[in-house]
């Protein structure tokens, strides 16, 4: 009896260890990579543990602390349910939609074991100034962030708002309307780090980027930034003991000093429409771009100034970037999808190719990141297929997993076994049969 109260009162720890949590939207070390293993093959009537269906419209990513899911939505408030695309708008520029209808801006946290919505916020009720892609964008594509004590939802033009985990309002802060290229919609996520959040607002005039006191959404510094439209989030990282704050852009890739906002170091070199974000492996960061002149700059850290054209550029690579998707990076390998649906595997020491835009078993389209987990490459297409693809130096499929009429444009989560699928209509967690006793026990 003793064993099993303490099983009963222990349960949320036993079952989700604090390893395998997912709090940021590449997961726990910024590079698409999980620790432990999901299933390989699931359907709707196998290893589908849960499914519940989402309100409105979002392509945020969910995040997991302990035993909650956190995802935003927005839900327009005359009640019209939000019309389906027609498939002449796949193609084209597709930019402005939902504006001028008003929303609610919507922050749900469910049970990750059984999907049960434990609570619902609504952070803001309000007209947003401009739209959407009609077919990849919504008012709710910015990731939240949690670093176990709080959750950061942001919305970007309609605000940041920060919640403890039960849900109680802690603080909240606005922003100036940000006016995106052709009204492609925002969608940077908040950036955590120690005591301080960052988060990027680049558009087409007054970009800036600000550090807010994550204790109290207090503003610590902001800087005017010489960008137009990008959407990639930043990345913290250290390099001999020195905390940096790398940005990807269209003009330029800076780092930032974390206390001041102060440029450390900046290199030009990336294509128009910046969207993948940067990675790190050792000293190395990596900052691409896949829309009009691509590029990947491989870049040493450890320099101040202007390093363009510089030998602190290590290798470029100008074939098969991804414009959307951001790359998974691990064991000296980057992978990264083309919209198109093109695999590459490049050495990230060197950035030559193990493969090459490698075609998958049939023409598919992204805009979901890859995901990996115990060597395996997990890709989410908007066409309701997962392809499971082997992680090394040659190209191999796996599995291909399939559940009908869903679409995957948000970026797929692992955590404790269990992978959490986010379509236009729900979110599916995938689980092994009998996880209930091993979850847990995946740490790598």
């Amino acid at each position: 009896m003793m064993i099993l109260l303490l099983i009963t009162l222990l349960s949320p720890y036993v079952l989700f260890a604090a390893e395998d949590d997912w709090p940021r939207w590449r997961g726990p070390n910024n590079d698409g990579m999980a620790r432990g293993d999901v299933p390989l093959e699931w359907s709707e009537n196998k290893n589908v543990a849960w499914r519940v269906a989402v309100p409105g419209r979002g392509f945020s990513s969910p995040v997991i602390w302990g035993d909650k899911i956190f995802l935003t939505t927005a839900i327009p408030t005359d009640g019209v349910p939000l019309p389906a695309e027609p498939e002449q708008e796949r193609r084209g520029p597709g930019g402005g939609a939902g504006a001028g209808r008003e929303h609610k801006f919507v922050v749900l946290c469910l049970s990750r074991e059984t999907g049960k919505v434990l609570w619902e916020r609504v952070a803001n009720v309000a007209t947003p100034h401009e739209g959407y892609h009609r077919r990849y964008g919504s008012f709710a594509s910015n990731s939240p962030v949690t670093d176990g004590r709080y959750v950061y939802a942001s919305f970007g033009s309609h605000g940041l708002y920060c919640y403890d985990l039960n849900g109680k309002l802690a603080w909240s802060k606005q922003f100036p309307p940000v006016r995106m290229r052709l009204q492609f919609g925002e969608g940077a996520p908040a950036v955590v780090d120690d005591e301080s959040l960052y988060l990027k607002f680049d558009q087409e005039e007054g970009s800036y980027m600000v550090a807010l006191d994550k204790r109290t959404g207090k503003e610590l510094w902001r800087v005017t930034r010489d960008e137009v439209s990008s959407w990639s989030p930043p990345l913290v990282v250290t390099h001999k003991g020195r905390k940096q704050v790398v940005v990807s852009a269209t003009t330029k890739v800076c780092a930032y000093e974390p206390a001041t906002g102060k440029i450390i170091w900046e290199c030009s070199g990336l294509g128009t429409n910046v969207i993948p974000a940067p990675v790190i492996q050792g000293d190395v960061v990596y900052a691409m771009s896949g829309h009009r002149n691509p590029n990947l700059l491989a870049i040493r850290l450890g320099r101040e100034g202007n390093l363009t054209g510089t030998d602190a550029i290590v290798w470029t690579n100008d074939r098969g970037n991804p414009y959307t998707a951001s790359p998974v990076l691990h064991n000296e390998k980057l992978y990264f999808v083309t919209d198109s649906g093109m695999l590459t595997c490049l050495n990230a020491r060197t950035g030559e190719a193990y493969y090459r835009q490698q075609r998958l078993p049939k023409p598919y389209n992204f805009k979901a990141s890859p995901v990996g987990a115990n060597g395996k490459l997990y890709l989410a297409t908007e066409d309701g297929d997962v392809v499971v693809v082997k992680m090394g130096e040659k190209y191999e499929v796996l599995a291909t997993n399939t559940l009908p009429d869903q679409t995957f444009i948000a970026t797929p989560a692992i955590a404790g076994g269990s992978l959490y699928l986010r379509s236009q209509e729900a979110l599916y967690c995938i689980r092994v049969a009998n996880d209930r006793q091993v979850a847990g026990s995946f740490s790598q």
